[in-house]
């Protein structure tokens, strides 16, 4: 078995805010992210697979069937968009990173096409400093 990650790019901008909260709280809870025209990122996505090798071709996924899928299910979604008015389940939510990493996994997962490889691992940067995780095989919702 080996992993592969595949880094997609999409760009989005977002509020963090919670409508329950005063703007104080909001503040204080969210500082500059909670700026009320919103503010954008530059997302790196990693998608990571894990599978036996082909023995014919070599590779444990098919690369641009992979590239295809997650520009399909995720890409398409989320890039150029305003995430708390754009991303369906992200209305309701805060559209903090975690979340988003939540809503990508739950897409992937719900239209996996394969069964080898499985999906491993998504990993969203949305800064430098402001990485998220999940190990997909281990994760239970």
């Amino acid at each position: 078995m080996v992993r592969v990650t595949r880094n997609y790019r999409f760009s989005a901008s977002h509020r963090l805010h919670l409508a329950n909260r005063s703007d104080e709280e909001n503040q204080r809870l969210f500082g500059k992210c909670n700026n009320p025209h919103g503010h954008g990122h530059n997302y790196v996505l990693g998608v990571t697979v894990e599978g036996p090798i082909d023995a014919s071709t070599g590779v444990a996924v098919d690369q641009g069937k992979l590239d295809e899928f997650v520009y399909r299910e995720i890409i398409a979604l989320f890039d150029h968009t305003y995430i708390n008015m754009d991303v369906e389940p992200l209305r309701e939510v805060p559209a903090t990173a975690e979340n988003i990493a939540f809503v990508i996994e739950r897409r992937l997962q719900a239209a996996w096409p394969w069964t080898q490889p499985r999906l491993a691992h998504i990993r969203v940067e949305e800064t430098k400093r402001n990485v998220i995780e999940l190990d997909v095989i281990n994760f239970h919702v």
